[in-house]
């Protein structure tokens, strides 16, 4: 299939969410969150992830996951990614309780598009130190997009995780999902880069980016992914394509934020205060700008 009519596909049968100027809603992707190995790329951000969504919560947030949340291509256990993240968990449990959680599958946890699994691993977990099963996201629906709908003005954003117009991470994600589990995560004990890995391939960055920009510029409907791992924040004027980044960035975790009618993209990271401590703060690194700016034909 055509990438671009890919991307439509998504934004045609995607769940609708209306918002207003009134509205709080942050977006993340890739947290890749795994088992607490070595191989576990979040553990080292789980912090400033938790130490965010703390404060996204007391503000009132919607939190919108925007693919591969969890690492399920390098491990083959979801139980054991709950077990070893359990506090953060129970966190987004709150938000799910409160009716401000979604979810997206992207490449990485593609095997959340099956009802069976969902059923099986998000509805409820078995607590190994109670010995029970606790309930977790009873009935969650994860979705492949979704799509805001600005309510001012009927204007829509597309939110995907962004590996759809990636042939090797799309229509070919199992062979993918082998290669990464029994092949190129040994390897990279030995120093050797996973080539089918976007996130560390410079060049196929910009071949996502081109075609999603591309959909954006033929749609003109905003765009905002993942996938790539690296933040994008458009100029006015600019084809309105965002991303979000990532939270397994060495120094920082990235998000963009939607508050009062303005897009505004953020990073946490750990910092230092004058006396020696350490302590979690969060920077803007581009924005605040009015989303009007971006829905301008």
């Amino acid at each position: 299939m055509n990438k671009l009519k890919r991307v439509s596909q998504v934004f045609q049968s995607a769940e609708q969410i209306s918002f207003d100027d009134f509205s709080r809603i942050v977006l993340m992707s890739d947290c890749h969150r795994g088992d607490g190995s070595w191989a576990d790329n979040f553990s080292k951000n789980q912090n400033p992830y938790f130490a965010a969504l703390t404060h996204y919560y007391n503000k009132n947030y919607t939190y919108i996951e925007i693919g591969d949340g969890d690492e399920l291509w390098e491990n083959n256990k979801f139980s054991n990614i709950i077990q070893t993240h359990k506090d953060l968990f129970k966190l987004l449990r709150k938000f799910f309780k409160e009716n401000r959680l979604y979810m997206i599958f992207g490449n990485h946890d593609m095997v959340k598009k099956n009802d069976k699994f969902i059923k099986n691993y998000l509805y409820q977990y078995f607590d190994e130190r109670e010995k029970k099963y606790v309930s977790l996201f009873e009935n969650i629906k994860i979705h492949e997009g979704l799509v805001l709908k600005y309510k001012a003005t009927n204007n829509k954003i597309l939110l995907l995780h962004g590996h759809q117009v990636d042939c090797l991470n799309d229509q070919m994600w199992i062979l993918s999902r082998f290669l990464v589990r029994y092949l190129w995560r040994p390897l990279e004990l030995f120093g050797v880069n996973d080539p089918t890995s976007t996130a560390k391939n410079y060049e196929k960055k910009d071949l996502i980016e081109k075609s999603l920009t591309q959909w954006v510029r033929k749609e003109k409907h905003m765009l905002i992914a993942g996938h790539t791992h690296r933040p994008m924040f458009p100029e006015d004027g600019k084809p309105p394509y965002f991303n979000t980044g990532s939270c397994i960035h060495p120094r920082c975790i990235t998000a963009i934020e939607i508050a009062d009618g303005n897009i505004v993209l953020v990073e946490w990271n750990t910092k230092t205060k004058a006396d020696g401590t350490l302590f979690i703060g969060r920077d803007i690194i581009a924005g605040p700008r009015p989303l009007k700016n971006y829905f301008k034909r």
